[in-house]
C-alpha cells in the first residue's frame, strides 16, 4: 500500500512537471515568434485611413527586414530592406516608447519634395495611389510642411514615411526620417477589426491583405 501511494505521487509529480515544462516551452516559443517573426499591433489613430482604420488589428512580419538583436537593434541576419510602398511599423523617433505605422515614400538617396500636396521623388511626380486628402486648404511651407515641403534627400540607412491620410498624419514632413534599424517590420494582414463608435465587428475587413 505504501509503495502504491508513493508510485501515485510520483506519477502525479511527473505529470505536473510535464505540464510545467510544456507551458514554459510554449511561452518561450511565443516570445521567439513575437520577437523575431510576427507581432500583432492595434491601430489607434486615423493617420492611415482608409487603408487602416481605428480599431484594426494587424499582423506585422518582423523577419522580412532581417533578424535584429532586441534593444540593440543590430541586424544579425539581413534579409531585405523596406521598399517604396511598404507599410512599416517602426519606433517613433521622438518617443521611443511608442510604435508608429506609415507608408514608405522615399528610401536612401531619394530627393523628396511636396508642392501643393503633390509628391515629387527625384523630380518626378509620385503616383500617389494610396494617398487621401481631406482638406482643400493648401498651406505654404513657411507656415507648416504639410502641403509644401523640401526638397530634402533621404540619408543612408533611412526612410521618408507618410500616412495615407495625408492631411491628418504626423510623419516625416514634421519630425524627419526613420532609421532603418528602428523598423519593426512590414504590416501584411488585418486579422481583427472592431468599430468602437458603432460597437460592432467589421467582418469585411477580417483577413484583408495590406498593400
Amino acid at each position: 500500500m505504501l509503495e502504491d501511494n508513493k508510485s501515485k505521487k510520483e506519477k502525479r509529480k511527473s505529470k505536473v512537471q510535464e505540464y510545467i515544462e510544456a507551458i514554459i516551452i510554449a511561452i518561450l516559443i511565443a516570445l521567439v515568434i513575437r520577437t523575431f517573426v510576427i507581432q500583432a499591433f492595434k491601430i489607434p489613430s486615423r493617420s492611415m485611413v482608409p487603408t487602416l482604420l481605428i480599431g484594426d488589428q494587424i499582423l506585422v512580419n518582423k523577419f522580412i527586414y532581417g533578424v535584429k538583436i532586441p534593444y540593440l537593434r543590430k541586424t544579425i541576419i539581413p534579409v531585405t530592406n523596406p521598399e517604396k510602398g511598404d507599410i512599416v511599423v517602426f519606433i517613433y523617433p521622438n518617443d521611443r516608447s511608442k510604435d508608429f505605422i506609415k507608408r514608405v515614400i522615399g528610401i536612401a538617396g531619394d530627393k523628396i519634395e511636396i508642392k501643393n500636396k503633390r509628391i515629387f521623388i527625384n523630380d518626378k511626380e509620385y503616383s500617389d495611389s494610396y494617398g487621401v486628402y481631406s482638406d482643400n486648404l493648401i498651406y505654404p511651407g513657411v507656415i507648416q510642411p504639410r502641403d509644401n515641403f523640401g526638397p530634402v534627400t533621404v540619408p543612408q540607412n533611412s526612410l521618408f514615411v507618410m500616412g495615407d491620410n495625408r492631411d491628418e498624419s504626423s510623419d516625416s514632413r514634421y519630425w524627419g526620417f526613420v532609421d532603418i534599424k528602428d523598423v519593426e517590420g512590414k504590416a501584411f494582414i488585418i486579422y481583427w477589426s472592431w468599430n468602437r463608435e458603432d460597437n460592432n465587428l467589421r467582418w469585411r475587413r477580417l483577413g484583408s491583405l495590406l498593400h
